[in-house]
């Protein structure tokens, strides 16, 4: 009974929130979030790797793994656009029945340089995806015994799920402002990035069964992401704001890291990076207070995050919403002259 009951509110809780995987730390997953985010940076090559393991307190949590590769490719001071390539490959199962599904995705961006601190960014992606369920390890309330589940009697269901395969279609756009006041030691710098991004615009048919007309709805994602760097001291200020809307379901999360600048970067050669430790704190509004903290070591960082869910599914979860880590590479233009060369500061 125990396990049949895990599945139903696991099946439950995953329409209710939408049917896409999720993460806590958005800004480290650029492109679920947002196919424009596909070279959208300042560096030339960047990979993150994201794990997360949710509702652990119910059994058979749900666990979300994604890779994302993108890169900016044909950077020139004598070009004004360049393109941003980027693939991302994701893989999510949860309950009993292990329903999940992996998907890859190839993203393309056109980036255009709008003014010496400013640059806009379309994307679209084109994905395949495959589902997957295996309804014959679920058990039912037919087969309890009076003491507990014997899986030896028969359930009497028809399990009609099959594996299934659909294609996926997305289109994004961003838009940055950037300002820093360089000297030789550092920079001062000011940031904006505003974002919207529309998921599954194909609405790919989900064939659970035979006969099924039920499709993905669209997923529609707005951020604001800030930086503001505090003059004369090591502190910088990193605040976002990201909106997510799917069928019925909305999601607002907002919160702030605070940096604390361990070491300058060095400027000319770009040998050393700046590097920094960012503590904060976010809030899904109406379901979980999230703490995250990141070891930025500029072109290597770690961060970690945990949900502490807050809404009246606790009465279940026990306050154990969900652990989350991610690892990020990224080949970074910070020397001074790549700076010149890439952004006209």
């Amino acid at each position: 009974m125990r396990k049949y009951l895990v599945v139903i509110m696991m099946v439950i809780t995953s329409m209710s929130f939408s049917q896409d995987i999720h993460f806590s730390q958005i800004q480290e997953s650029p492109l679920w979030l947002n196919p424009a985010n596909a070279g959208f940076m300042n560096g030339y090559l960047r990979a993150v790797a994201n794990y997360r393991n949710q509702w652990g307190a119910m059994g058979n949590a749900f666990q979300t793994m994604a890779i994302s590769v993108d890169a900016a490719t044909l950077k020139s001071t004598k070009r004004k656009a360049y393109l941003g390539i980027g693939l991302f490959v994701f893989n999510d199962k949860a309950g009993t029945a292990k329903i999940g599904s992996t998907q890859a995705q190839l993203h393309l961006n056109a980036i255009l340089k709008t003014g010496k601190k400013s640059k806009l960014g379309g994307a679209i992606y084109v994905g395949v995806n495959q589902n997957t369920a295996n309804y014959a390890a679920l058990t039912f309330g037919n087969q309890y015994n009076g003491k507990d589940i014997d899986q030896t009697i028969g359930s009497g269901e028809l399990a009609t799920y099959s594996s299934f395969i659909t294609s996926d279609v997305g289109a994004g756009i961003n838009y940055e402002f950037t300002s820093a006041n360089v000297d030789m030691l550092r920079d001062d710098i000011f940031s904006i990035k505003v974002g919207g991004a529309v998921h599954h615009l194909n609405q790919p048919l989900q064939q659970f069964s035979s006969g099924s007309s039920y499709r993905l709805p669209m997923r529609f994602v707005g951020n604001v992401q800030v930086r503001i760097d505090i003059k004369e001291t090591k502190l910088a200020i990193l605040p976002s704001l990201i909106y997510l809307r799917q069928a019925t379901a909305n999601e607002i999360t907002i919160g702030t890291h605070i940096r604390y600048r361990l070491k300058n970067p060095t400027k000319v050669t770009g040998y050393n990076s700046e590097t920094g430790l960012n503590v904060g704190v976010y809030y899904r509004v109406g379901d979980a207070i999230i703490p995250q903290v990141n070891f930025d070591m500029g072109k290597y960082a770690i961060g970690l995050a945990y949900d502490l869910n807050i809404s009246k599914y606790k009465q279940v979860s026990k306050y154990q919403g969900g652990f989350e880590i991610y690892l990020k590479f990224m080949s970074l233009d910070d020397a001074l002259f790549k700076r010149k060369r890439e952004h006209g500061l």
